[in-house]
């Protein structure tokens, strides 16, 4: 379709922070946002699986909920979500079309003095499709930062922000205390943010900054009781909050992480009761319950050949985060295929995740921003010359060779090759035991 061709097209343009282009372009559209509630949620790691678990609990209170997140697994619609739905094809593509349209006629008249970029283009996209599905609320993943992030273009009514990391420093500064000020970027004037960081010197950057702007924070783990069984996959978790006493229920996300991230969805949809949004305890429950987010602690198997557990660990907080999932569930190791693009620190994520590894398959993506497998294997030789390594171009072949060393591997490194190999997997039959993120 010519349309999502020029829509793929515009990720020639990069990364161009800012929120010029997008407000002229989404002010050109009749501001679609106007049209529902917003909820935004920033910060470096678990940001993806508090949006899943927050849009499970709301629908299951009933509400009809657009749900932007990026980047996307395996297809482009994916990034796009009502109601659990993702956009169909064509209609991704008209949405396309009429932005695509919109800003040829900004960039005619001297309006715009610039292309919209791939990622303001597809946040345009999302603002018009959740208006045009008459959702009641939509939540905004955060691509990258907060401040000039093109889903700051909203005025939300809540947000949140998960814990800050070093990622992205050629936009977002060098400095755990820099990072958190981009991401605090997102606070807007009387606006409540829930936060699951809880170091002391970035919780006193958000506290000035909602000090500053009128806001509220709240600390989503102060005053908060959980009491958490844990086995393997399986996370049994009790919440004490100062609102609410919740029956104890089993997690729907795997991994010791996703026990904050639950504790900051729990939070948000508390605060978003006083702000018309009120949702149930039990559909909170629910919610929590049964929430999906694939790739992310994600453990499938494909008919005799094997069993595949992916997780992204695209940076190295992450990497440390499946690192101690690993040691904790399969502390014998596991072989591991990894793939990294060439703008992360590799280093960081390699080296968390040696520890766990007892063979090492290198492998790329499809994409041209992947480190080419050589290369990377020659950079996990320079940190560990004892876990044995190996590089194959195929992702599949890899995990193939990977098998050869274990009936459960590992696939990481990555979201770009968690997606290809995932899809791969599903079209040979996969079948999914537990996942999480």
């Amino acid at each position: 379709m010519d349309s999502l061709r020029t829509l793929a097209s515009l990720q020639r343009f990069g990364i161009k922070p800012g929120l010029d282009t997008i407000g002229r372009v989404t002010a050109a559209m009749g501001d679609p946002a106007s049209s529902y509630l917003t909820v935004i949620v920033a910060g470096t790691n678990g940001k993806g699986s508090v949006v899943a678990m927050t849009d499970a609990a709301l629908r299951a209170a009933g509400y009809r909920v657009g749900r932007y997140t990026s980047p996307h697994l395996r297809t482009l619609t994916e990034r796009f979500v009502v109601n659990g739905t993702p956009i169909e094809e064509p209609d991704l593509g008209q949405e396309a079309k009429a932005v695509q349209d919109r800003v040829d006629a900004l960039l005619a008249d001297g309006t715009l003095s610039q292309p919209a970029t791939f990622f303001e283009a597809t946040t345009a996209i999302a603002l018009s499709w959740f208006r045009r599905r008459s959702v009641d609320v939509a939540l905004l993943e955060v691509g990258l930062g907060g401040r000039f992030d093109a889903t700051n273009v909203v005025t939300p009514i809540a947000g949140a922000i998960t814990p800050i990391g070093l990622d992205h420093q050629e936009y977002l500064g060098d400095t755990l205390e820099t990072i958190a000020a981009e991401k605090a970027g997102i606070i807007k004037p009387g606006m409540v943010v829930v936060t699951t960081e809880t170091r002391p010197e970035l919780l006193a950057v958000f506290d000035d900054t909602c000090h500053a702007r009128g806001a509220r924070l709240v600390r989503a783990a102060e005053a908060t009781e959980a009491v958490v069984s844990r086995d393997r996959f399986a996370t049994e978790l009790q919440l004490t909050t100062p609102r609410q006493a919740y029956p104890r229920f089993r997690l729907g996300l795997a991994g010791a992480h996703q026990v904050s991230n639950a504790i900051g969805a729990v939070r948000l949809l508390e605060e978003l009761s006083d702000v018309g949004l009120p949702v149930a305890p039990d559909a909170i429950v629910s919610g929590l319950t049964h929430v999906e987010w694939p790739g992310r602690l994600d453990l499938v198997h494909v008919g005799n050949e094997g069993a595949i557990l992916f997780d992204a660990a695209h940076n190295p907080a992450a990497a440390i985060t499946f690192a101690a999932f690993l040691r904790e569930t399969y502390p014998e190791g596991l072989p591991l295929v990894v793939g990294a693009m060439d703008d992360k620190d590799t280093d960081g994520i390699i080296s968390a995740l040696l520890p766990c590894a007892t063979e090492i398959i290198c492998t790329a993506p499809e994409t041209p921003r992947a480190v080419p497998p050589r290369e990377l294997a020659a950079r996990v030789r320079r940190l560990n010359g004892r876990t044995p390594v190996t590089a194959e171009s195929n992702p599949w072949k890899a995990v193939a060779a990977a098998w050869r060393h274990g009936n459960t591997v590992a696939v990481t490194g990555s979201i770009f090759l968690v997606g290809e190999v995932l899809s791969t997997a599903e079209a040979r039959g996969a079948t999914r035991r537990r996942s999480g993120g």
